[in-house]
């Protein structure tokens, strides 16, 4: 008897973990499927010169090391950024957002990065809602990922990724990042 009330209860436990992990999972769909895939994109304004610059070098980093020419950036430097999200490239198109954080240079050879930054949207129908970006990021590249974390709002528990080129760049004056973000 004490043997099959425990069997039974055991049954019941895993039948309800079972159902939770099924609820929890579509609970953020609208169509029944088990996820629901956003897609962003905008354009990155960073600006290092200018009356208004939008990202600044705090700390400079150490000199380049001696077999490395012709580089304008230095191991451990530390940039920050309150940079302009837009819809297009221009400097006149609307804004969407503001990118919020930090670059800290973590190679002594190349353009590697440590990123951490806030995706905060300010217009339409994500306004007030926030993406948490953390990655390491290879400038040298073509095309960069980065990996979405979290968020907040109607990101809360976000997670995904960021494919990120230069639009129009100068690593001495900053320029037009273009970003697509894909959340899943």
């Amino acid at each position: 008897m004490a043997r099959t009330i425990s069997a039974l209860l055991v049954s019941a436990i895993l039948v309800l973990a079972a159902s939770s992990i099924y609820f929890r999972r579509g609970a953020g769909s609208t169509n029944g499927s088990a996820t629901t895939r956003t897609h962003l994109h905008f354009y990155m304004h960073d600006e290092y010169t200018g009356p208004n610059p939008t990202a600044a070098l705090i700390v400079p980093g150490r000199a380049p090391l001696p077999d490395i020419v012709g580089t304008s950036r230095r191991f451990g430097e530390i940039a920050v950024m309150n940079n302009a999200l837009t819809e297009g490239p221009q400097r006149g198109s609307p804004r969407v957002g503001t990118a919020q954080g930090f670059t800290v240079r973590v190679s002594e050879r190349g353009s590697v990065n440590a990123l951490s930054m806030h995706l905060v949207m300010e217009d339409g129908e994500f306004a007030g809602s926030s993406l948490v970006v953390n990655s390491r990021v290879d400038t040298d590249l073509a095309v960069r990922e980065s990996v979405i974390v979290g968020g907040t709002g109607r990101f809360r528990f976000a997670r995904g990724y960021a494919l990120s080129r230069s639009y129009d760049y100068d690593l001495a004056k900053g320029g037009i990042v273009d970003i697509d973000v894909y959340l899943y």
